[in-house]
């Protein structure tokens, strides 16, 4: 299933100083960063899954945004995870200022790669280390365009105003704002999807999360007082049935499943019950034909 991955990073001497420099829990074998209710590990299998990901998720929108943007000057990519897309944003907009935003600094360079990575960086993009739910280290009408991704497992339930109102005051006037979120489940949902589904929910809300907030970006974005909010949806195919999109899909979240693998056992699954619902989930991909909503919403600031 491996097959379809463009690359994979291995340990090397370019991922120590990452880690060494961010507090680390480990939590059923996998490794989380420390102090943040973010659900899944940020480990190096993670770090390859959200590259991957990223791949999946450029080919199923047809680009890396969907906002009517022209030629930004600065651009800012909250919770950029492995600064693949704030890096391709720099490649693609060469006079923009662009910077990635993370609690944990990227591991940067390609699989191999030692001393001298941080080179292969483009020349206009840099990264700022900081928690979005601690408020952004930037002064107001900082940049024209701000994008955020996949945070729907890290964003409290009590704190999403909170971010898009951030996202809104680091925004110029006539910038804009683009949030991209999956939907929590598929369409539709098997017995196997819906009990961990319905598992991993009680997991993350005893760390205050909820990720069916994924599906109220209109709502957060007119609240922050964007306008001209606009949304979308895009479902991708989870399975052989739907092609080469559909394989990818499913390799993404047979291995998001194993990401989550560690609330599974929390709540007090075996090893065992864990391998046969994901396995059963497999299946029910073909039978069913599942797919994946991703929820796009985008608005302008006009003050």
């Amino acid at each position: 299933m491996w097959k379809f991955w463009p690359f994979r990073r291995t340990a090397s001497p370019a991922s120590a100083p990452a880690s060494a420099t961010t507090p680390r829990n480990s939590f059923f074998g996998r490794e989380y960063t420390a102090g943040v209710p973010y659900a899944l590990p940020s480990d190096l299998g993670e770090i390859n899954r959200l590259d991957f990901q990223h791949f999946v998720l450029r080919q199923a929108f047809k680009g890396n945004y969907a906002a009517p943007i022209r030629n930004p000057a600065s651009i800012l990519d909250v919770g950029c995870g492995t600064g693949r897309w704030a890096k391709e944003m720099a490649a693609r907009f060469p006079a923009a200022r662009v910077t990635g935003l993370d609690i944990k600094e990227p591991v940067t360079g390609e699989p191999g790669a030692a001393a001298g990575a941080a080179d292969l960086n483009p020349a206009n993009y840099t990264f700022a280390l900081s928690n979005i739910l601690e408020g952004l280290p930037f002064p107001d009408a900082s940049f024209d365009f701000v994008h955020q991704r996949l945070l729907f497992f890290a964003i409290p339930g009590d704190r999403w105003q909170f971010v898009l109102n951030e996202l809104y005051r680091v925004t110029r006037p006539g910038g804009w704002v683009e949030v991209v979120e999956g939907h929590y489940g598929y369409e539709p949902m098997g017995p196997a999807a819906q009990h961990i589904s319905d598992v991993m929910l009680t997991a993350m809300q005893r760390r205050g999360i909820d990720p069916r907030n994924s599906a109220r970006l209109e709502h957060f974005l007119s609240a922050a007082g964007f306008q001209h909010v606009q949304t979308r949806t895009v479902k991708l195919p989870v399975g052989d049935w739907g092609g080469r999109l559909g394989q990818l899909a499913m390799t993404d979240v047979l291995s998001f499943s194993q990401a989550a693998k560690p609330l599974l056992l929390a709540q007090g699954m075996s090893e065992d019950e864990c391998a046969q619902l994901i396995e059963t989930m497999r299946h029910e991909c073909e039978t069913l034909r599942y797919t994946w909503p991703f929820h796009i919403a985008y608005g302008q600031r006009l003050d």
